[in-house]
């Protein structure tokens, strides 16, 4: 229990409360006032304000408290809080926006006035944007999507099909009460527009999209477009059907902004690829902006903090002594041998000097050819002026 409030952030609560709010001016302000309804527990709640005295806000605490101290258990504490807590903001300002402000509903809306198309419209917009936030902050604003949750798998429906089908219900239920369909079909409007809104606040308007490449340059293409967006690619290996050949699919996620340059990129190197490109619902790991990326220094973190440390048993802390002890000695040996085998600067001068003395002292290999010719030549130079002398004494004889 503790350790789960601990997870709390209370900043989130800050924009749960602008969730809030921003959900009771879309439901006061502009959908109830032109007699349309919203989707859910918050149309239900519209719906029975209608047809008695009490107030909407009494409705919307009513419906939603129960099912999500119901869906305690398989929504866990930290959504059920979330959530209680943007109900009650919504619930309030609902309240303070129909009787307190001394705003005049006289003429239908006190922004669009009598006008269901801009009502529905811009109810559906606003309305969308509350629930969008409350989403991304952690909880929910409709105790509808709690009863899919629980109710969804027993009947066999995705929580999407649940939520759905309970809106359709609701309008149909709410023409035949009062006689007249034109608001629940504005109300369609304004749930679809909804819709969309909540998901450009969950999404954001950089969706992502993926991209499957199959080309005959995959290595060039994947070059490329790590060259110029800056973020990774995956290679997988495939195999053609009918050529039976094997093939490399590029697989990368880009956002909108970034699809068409992708498109160019590929035509470019290769006009016979093959292109296919699909929506990403959600994606972690990698920044997907449009902007390039900056990389960031890493800093070294402790594998052991000075707290874990003090909590650490002697025997432990022992080992890890001994541990480090051992590894600094390894250090300082190596080191050590290092030095003993490197000769120092002084060394290396000194031999150097040595070597250049010796190559000086040595005669060159030219100087050495001429004293070998002039000794040759010395030699025949006798040889000749001996032979001479011997005919004589031949002669003599």
């Amino acid at each position: 229990m503790r350790a789960t409030l601990k997870k709390i952030h209370p900043i989130n609560f800050v924009f749960l409360t602008v969730a809030g709010i921003v959900n009771a001016c879309a439901v006061t302000l502009f959908l109830q006032a032109a007699n349309l309804y919203d989707g859910g527990f918050s149309g239900t709640s519209m719906l029975l304000a209608r047809i008695t005295p009490l107030n909407i806000s009494i409705f919307l605490l009513v419906l939603n408290f129960p099912l999500f101290l119901l869906g305690y258990k398989k929504l866990g504490l930290n959504f059920i809080l979330y959530s209680l807590y943007a109900i009650a903001v919504f619930s309030l300002f609902s309240f303070l926006f129909e009787s307190a402000f001394g705003i005049d509903f006289s003429n239908g809306s006190p922004i669009t006035g009598k006008d269901m198309l801009l009502s529905a419209i811009f109810g559906g917009i606003i309305s969308g944007i509350g629930s969008g936030l409350t989403i991304r902050f952690g909880g929910a604003i409709d105790g509808v999507e709690v009863l899919a949750v629980i109710f969804a798998k027993k009947i066999g429906m995705t929580v999407g099909t649940f939520v759905m089908s309970f809106n359709i219900i609701l309008y149909i239920i709410a023409g035949a009460i009062t006689k007249s369909w034109e608001a629940p079909l504005y109300s369609v409007i304004a749930y679809a527009v909804g819709l969309k809104s909540v998901d450009f606040i969950i999404e954001g308007f950089d969706k992502s999209k993926s991209a499957y490449i199959i080309s005959n340059h995959p290595e060039k293409i994947a070059d490329t477009i790590v060259e110029i967006f800056e973020r990774g690619v995956t290679i997988i290996n495939a195999e053609g059907y009918y050529s039976k050949k094997p093939k490399k699919i590029i697989y990368c996620v880009v956002n909108r902004f970034e699809v068409n340059k992708m498109k160019s990129i590929v035509t470019t190197i290769d006009p016979n690829a093959f292109v296919a490109i699909t929506d990403v619902s959600d994606s972690m790991g990698s920044s997907l902006k449009f902007r390039r990326r900056k990389k960031k220094k890493l800093a070294v973190q402790p594998i052991v903090t000075e707290r874990e440390l003090n909590t650490l048993p002697e025997e432990t802390l022992a080992e890890l002594n001994s541990t480090v002890k051992a590894h600094e000695e390894q250090v300082l040996n190596a080191s050590v041998l290092n030095e003993l085998t490197t000769p120092s600067s002084v060394e290396t001068e000194n031999l150097l000097k040595s070597e250049c003395d010796q190559q000086q002292a040595k005669p060159s290999t030219a100087e050495t050819e001429d004293e070998i010719k002039d000794l040759q030549l010395e030699e025949i130079s006798a040889a000749q002026s001996e032979e001479p002398a011997e005919e004589s004494q031949e002669e003599k004889e």
